[in-house]
């Protein structure tokens, strides 16, 4: 079973690269970010079309998350991130699809660093290690799948020395990650890829896809249940090179079948 990420950039104006990308790879289950569109202006019936049951959480103009299914039911557990009832930005959905327990999120950028925005990128960390910790053994498998706003280590940027001050790579930023991690989960692509290059964001200026100038900020995470039936992880790169497409490229693993059991 094949499970991705994947950023789009505003699902209205990148509806016919997704719609493309999902008929070519027929991904089971997508995490999706940075909707920029309100609740009511979700293409559910275009992915229904295209064999996708869909759970989102809209926002006008920013953030915004969905889950999609290709031809199952999403049961809903949670529509934002626990922790803060006042916290009203759609970054965090949660749901079980297939007996399988799918964190969505998008985690905040933070820039500029310090300020406010870092301030609450780090409280939303702070937050989302808490709901970790509780899902880490979970009895169902878990996947935390998203836009992270994290570049874990330097092997994950192109010139890392470019990145000290941003908000995505500062010391405070990498560490949470990394305690994240620690708590026992897998990220998956470095599992399979230890010392690759591999990248799921470039920027739309300077010729950086052409350059190859990129990021990993976008992370699928694995609980220990789910993470010893992991084969395959990758990047569609090829994605990130179609027109009006995303800055962002689909992110991927895939399942041993029996993953169930």
């Amino acid at each position: 079973m094949k499970i991705a990420t994947y950023n789009v950039n505003g699902i209205i104006s990148r509806l016919p690269v997704l719609l493309r990308w999902l008929a070519e790879t027929a991904p089971a289950i997508v995490c999706l970010q940075e909707l920029k569109a309100p609740q009511e202006k979700f293409p559910e019936n275009a992915l229904r079309d295209a064999g996708y049951h869909a759970l989102w959480q809209g926002q006008k103009s920013w953030n915004g998350v969905a889950i999609l299914a290709r031809g199952g039911p999403i049961q809903e557990v949670h529509r934002s991130l626990p922790g803060d009832p006042e916290d009203t930005q759609s970054r965090y959905l949660e749901a079980i699809v297939r007996g399988l327990r799918v964190g969505c999120l998008y985690l905040p950028n933070g820039n500029p660093a310090p300020g406010p925005k870092f301030d609450y990128k780090r409280q939303w960390f702070e937050r989302l290690k808490v709901h970790a910790a509780q899902l880490l053994n979970d009895a169902a498998p878990v996947v935390l799948a998203g836009d992270y706003n994290v570049i874990p280590t330097e092997k994950d940027a192109y010139k890392p020395e470019r990145w000290l001050d941003d908000a995505l790579f500062r010391p405070e930023t990498r560490a949470a990650f990394k305690t994240l991690i620690d708590q026992g989960w897998t990220d998956a692509l470095r599992k399979l890829h230890p010392d690759e290059q591999l990248y799921t964001y470039w920027d739309y200026f300077r010729n950086a896809y052409g350059r190859n100038a990129g990021l990993r900020i976008d992370h699928l995470l694995l609980n220990p249940r789910l993470a010893r039936h992991l084969v395959a992880a990758g990047v569609d790169h090829q994605v990130r090179g179609w027109e009006k497409t995303s800055d962002h490229a689909p992110t991927w693993i895939q399942l041993a079948d029996g993953w169930e059991e």
